[in-house]
């Protein structure tokens, strides 16, 4: 049988932290009704003959807390960003001046606001779910190094508590990054 490898704190942080790291970038994406220029990310342009992220063909802008400005660089460009804006399910339709393209983000209704609410729970959870998979490896690995006797009881009792302190503070991120996020969601 394989000696097992030894027990490391900070591989199960990072662990961890992927969990919190992606439920960013999820709770990113929960339209608050106020502009920002990630809620373009996703979408694609078709430019000369493959389709490209629009970041690649303008420059994205907050100028209001509720307008975004797409300033297309090539003016042969204006009709096809238009277009992807619009295929894009975003629910924004832009308003074209020139190369200046003006996006108002619409008011979101209490009942929707209850609905992001719902989502951001439901990413939270799953990040926290995430963490506790982690978790549960990193004790079960300390068990088979007990049971091997490569660490004694007293380690296997003191890791155990640094994993699960780890786990403590990932889970309290996680509340954190959701209050912050219903916070911003329900504040008009």
């Amino acid at each position: 049988m394989a000696p097992l490898a030894p027990f490391d704190i900070n591989d199960l942080k990072r662990r961890m932290q992927g969990a919190t790291a992606a439920l960013k970038h999820e709770l990113g994406g929960l339209r608050t009704g106020r502009a920002a220029a990630s809620m373009l990310e996703p979408v694609q342009v078709e430019a000369y003959g493959s389709h490209v992220p629009l970041k690649s063909v303008a420059t994205i802008s907050v100028p209001e807390p509720r307008l975004l400005s797409v300033q297309v660089w090539d003016k042969s460009m204006v009709k096809a960003v238009e277009k992807a804006l619009v295929d894009s399910n975003l629910g924004l339709s832009p308003a074209t001046e020139g190369t200046t393209l003006r996006l108002r983000i619409p008011e979101l209704n209490e009942e929707r606001r209850k609905e992001l609410v719902k989502v951001g729970n439901k990413y939270a959870e799953a990040a926290k779910v995430a963490v506790r998979h982690v978790r549960r490896d990193g004790i079960d690995h300390i068990k088979k190094l007990e049971k091997a006797h490569d660490i004694t009881e007293d380690d296997q009792k003191r890791l155990d508590n640094d994993v699960q302190k780890a786990t403590d503070a990932s889970i309290a991120e996680i509340d954190q990054m959701l209050a912050a996020k219903e916070k911003e969601i329900m504040t008009v």
